[in-house]
């Protein structure tokens, strides 16, 4: 299977990057995944387009984020949700009428999957202790890149972890956002568990020994 755009953007831009994630999925076979940072949702519609093949309708996909920029987030780094392409500025803003950063944009683009999925909204520095990760399989971290958040993050999905699940961490190694990289690190460290680097320094797989 290969990783689709949806003529939206994804942080997955990388050629291969998203076709090696999507493989990293369907060796572990989820039927319960969570997303943590949906931006556009073009992950999103690739995951549950994949776990749809594998499953047919016996899956979910739970995916949370901030779905808009404000005041309270200003301190994290969030990926420009801005077009450099014309034609997909004109695309949102006059025909779907959408910001393709809104949660109502990201349900539109999952609409087929609209009985599967479950979209949170807000920061998971105060929501993701919410999520009843003991029937959670699978994690894909790609929210805040503070090492507070991050570190947040990583705790509060060990649910996952100790219930024989993955979390797959992305841009473990981003120059520009260090604190993924220690926040992993020590949390791998601390919790004494398995973590292999994986395409290039991209993503960090974190499971049990």
């Amino acid at each position: 299977m290969k990783y689709k755009k949806y003529f939206r953007k994804t942080s997955l831009k990388q050629k291969g990057d998203g076709d090696f994630f999507l493989e990293e999925i369907r060796k572990n076979k989820p039927k319960v995944f969570l997303e943590v940072g949906v931006f556009h949702g073009v992950t999103a519609r690739n995951v549950c387009e994949l776990l749809a093949e594998l499953h047919g309708n016996d899956f979910k996909y739970i995916g949370l984020d901030l779905f808009e920029k404000n005041d309270e987030n200003k301190s994290e780094i969030i990926p420009n949700t801005n077009f450099s392409n014309p034609f997909k500025q004109i695309y949102f803003k006059y025909i779907k009428r959408q910001n393709p950063y809104s949660i109502e944009a990201i349900m539109d683009l999952l609409n087929k999957f609209k009985d599967n999925v479950q979209l949170i909204k807000g920061n998971s520095n105060k929501v993701l202790k919410k999520v009843d990760m003991s029937k959670i399989d699978y994690v894909f971290l790609d929210g805040g890149h503070e090492y507070g958040t991050v570190i947040n993050d990583l705790n509060n999905c060990i649910g996952v972890i100790n219930n024989n699940g993955t979390i797959l961490c992305d841009d473990y190694n981003l120059s520009y956002a260090p604190g993924v990289k220690k926040a992993i690190d020590e949390f791998v460290e601390q919790n004494n568990l398995k973590c292999e680097i994986l395409c290039n320094f991209r993503f960090a797989k974190i499971e049990k020994y």
